[in-house]
Formats: C-alpha cells, sequence, structure tokens
C-alpha cells in the first residue's frame, strides 16, 4: 500500500531511496566479521562517516574491551522520555566473502543483496534517515555495537545502561518477512567436554575408556532434556573426537545450542546439563557455559506493537503482524532490565545468515517512516 503523504515525510523519504540503496551499498562493501576486530573497527568509520552525511553528526566512538562502538546521543528536556535506537553493523560473513559475492541490485526484482545487507546494515541506514527527518532529535538515543552476532558480550552493560534510562528500545533488526518480532526465545551456550583414556584400538582397546562413545551417550540424555511443549531446544552444533583412526579417543567434546523461552526453562536446562555424568567407565565430564541472553518476553512488546500499528495505519501502510522467534538480538537485554522493547523494525526482506540474504528496496523509505512516526509518538 503507498505510504500517505503525511507530514511530508513518507514523500521526502521516498525521493531519497535511491540514495539509500547507494549508501547501503558502501556499509555492505566494508566487511565486518564479528571476530575480526580490525575489520569492525573500520566498519566503525564507515558507520560513522554515513551518520555524519545523514544526520551532520559522526557519533561518539565508544572503546570496550579493545572494540568500537558507536553512540549519537541528544538528551530529552526535564521530564520527556528517551527512546533508544538500537542496532549492530557486525556480521557472520568472514572477509573475503564481497570476493564472490558483492553487493548487487535487482531492479526487475527490486531487491538489493550482499553480504550482512538484510542483518542488519540496511536497518542502519534506514534508522540515520528516520532521525534525519524528526522535527528535533531532543531524546533520541542511537547506540550501533561491533559484537552482536557473538554475544555482545563487550556491548552488553552500554545495552543495559541504554534501556535502564530509556521509555523504549526499538531494535533495527531485519524484520520477519515485514512482520515486527514481539518476542525472542533467550539463548544458552554450553560446551560438553570428555576426558577418556587412549589405547591403541585393534590390540588392547579394552584398556581405553573411549570418551566419544561416552559422548555420544550424553548427547542422547540431552536431546531428552530439551522442551518441545514449552518451546525449549537444546541442538548440538559443533563437535570433535579422538587424534587416529586407529587409537581410542582420550577426548572429545560438543557444543550446545540452548533456546528457551522463560527464565524458568533456562533455569531447569542449566541445572540438568551440569547435573550430566558419563556412563562409560574411566571417563569424565567437564561442562562450560551457561544462559546467556534472557528471553524477550511478548509482554515487553505489547504496547509498543499496538503503538507502531497505529503509526503505521496513519502512514496508509498494511497493519504490520507480530510474531515470536527463536533467535535472539539486542532487544533480549533491554527487555531484561525492564525496558519496553520492540524488534524487527529494520529492513523487510529475508535469508539472514543465509547465501543470498536480501532488502527488498521499497521497503527502506516505509519502514524509516514508520520508525519516525514512532519515535515522536513515543516522545
Amino acid at each position: 500500500m503507498e505510504m500517505t503523504n503525511e507530514g511530508g515525510r513518507p514523500a521526502e523519504l521516498r525521493r531519497r531511496t535511491d540514495r539509500m540503496v547507494e549508501q547501503l551499498g558502501r556499509l555492505v562493501s566494508v566487511e565486518t566479521p564479528s571476530e575480526d576486530v580490525a575489520a569492525c573497527a573500520a566498519g566503525a568509520h564507515a558507520v560513522s562517516q554515513l551518520g555524519k552525511e545523514v544526520l551532520g553528526e559522526p557519533g561518539e566512538f565508544v572503546e570496550v574491551d579493545g572494540r568500537t562502538q558507536l553512540r549519537w546521543r541528544w538528551p530529552a528536556p526535564p521530564g520527556g522520555a528517551t527512546v533508544a535506537l538500537i542496532g549492530h553493523f557486525d556480521t557472520v560473513w568472514p572477509l573475503g566473502t564481497l570476493e564472490r559475492w558483492p553487493f548487487a541490485v535487482d531492479e526487475v526484482a527490486g531487491t538489493a543483496t550482499g553480504p550482512g545487507c538484510f542483518d542488519m546494515k540496511a536497518g542502519i541506514v534506514q534508522l540515520f534517515h528516520a532521525v534525519s527527518v524528526l522535527d528535533d532529535r531532543a531524546g533520541v538515543e542511537i547506540l550501533l555495537t561491533s559484537d552482536e552476532e557473538i554475544g555482545s558480550y563487550s556491548s552488553r552493560q552500554l545495552i543495559e545502561d541504554l534501556g535502564r534510562r530509556s521509555a523504549a528500545a526499538l531494535i533495527l533488526e531485519g524484520s520477519g518477512r515485514g512482520a515486527l518480532k514481539t518476542g525472542r526465545k533467550g539463548t544458552g551456550m554450553y560446551r560438553l567436554e570428555v576426558a577418556g583414556r587412549a589405547a591403541h584400538a585393534g590390540l588392547e582397546p579394552e584398556k581405553g575408556a573411549n570418551a566419544l562413545t561416552a559422548l555420544a551417550h550424553l548427547l542422547l540424555a540431552v536431546d531428552a532434556l530439551a522442551g518441545p511443549e514449552s518451546g525449549s531446544t537444546i541442538t548440538p552444533t559443533l563437535s570433535a573426537a579422538g587424534t587416529a583412526g586407529n587409537t581410542v579417543p582420550a577426548h572429545a567434546y560438543a557444543e550446545l545450542d540452548v533456546r528457551v523461552t522463560s527464565q524458568e526453562e533456562a533455569a531447569r536446562i542449566d541445572a540438568a546439563l551440569k547435573g550430566l555424568t558419563t556412563v562409560v567407565p574411566g571417563t569424565s565430564l567437564t561442562v562450560t557455559g551457561g544462559p546467556h541472553r534472557p528471553p524477550l518476553p511478548p509482554a515487553s512488546s505489547a504496547a509498543l506493537f499496538e503503538r507502531a500499528c497505529v503509526q503505521a495505519g496513519r502512514l496508509g501502510l498494511e497493519r504490520p503482524r507480530g510474531i515470536v522467534v527463536g533467535g535472539a538480538s539486542d532487544g533480549n537485554f533491554t527487555a531484561a532490565v525492564g525496558c519496553p522493547t520492540l524488534d524487527g523494525l529494520g529492513a523487510v526482506g529475508d535469508k539472514a545468515h543465509a547465501e543470498g540474504e536480501y532488502v527488498e528496496i521499497a521497503g527502506m523509505p516505509e519502514r524509516a517512516a514508520l520508525l519516525a512516526h514512532l519515535v515522536d509518538d513515543l516522545r
């Protein structure tokens, strides 16, 4: 549905569409794999430059544990509300991905593609343009981080502090095929390490203690701990064992990805995993890790979602859907400190973390307009 011309913002943002796409291409062309601190620092400078271009201000570089985060702050007047706009510029794609998959625009399909375009560099472009069309910026704070994809270990404190002083947090992660994300599961990360005893697999296997066999039994036990009726999942993701094809493995490990819908489920699974023991004589188990991101419950976003729907109606846009997803974001942290949080306000597109992720170009000015109107409504 076409946006109306309320306040002149939608029409102005539509006129900027080509500019938005060109700016998205620039951000995508600066690769920012989360694990590469230097690449993310270079990405921070590219984002800062774009912020200066669109907002007139380059933002503030915030160094935490050797990593570079970016922040823009316009204090609220006395008694006024602060609205947090949160995103990240790191991606899951390793350096060199652009060589085989460069940023590209499909004029016929109306899409743009490239590593990190949907998750979530288009959201950053949209955020900057939304803030640029506000009549004033008082009470707006922007935080863009460099380690969201690997757990936000250096930026978590910044995110939680911003959540505590804000009336609302709007998260610029990609939408769910246009749907806003009204809830997210919590996450946990664990590592199971089994120690055994090596022996020759042909001459005297009975003298060994097979760590791989012990791990196999443990993974079957782990599978039984998940709670499908509650939405909890435990997924083994990485594993290795042994040193040679003719040797009883003396060591084996597996990493587990845990997703939960409640803190109670997080505590249940944490206790169960840390209570596991091996069944193969001569082997022992060490469990490390634990709960990380708490769940973002739908109750945290309910009021914000309705306000977003009202603003969409005023813009002549279709009422957005709301969905609960298994993936986590920094919105989990703001919700956990009591800040009302609405996620998925970034790009319309699909295939996050997958080859061929893309952005629907027509959605960029629409979502920027929706964000601007929602910020004004909240202030």
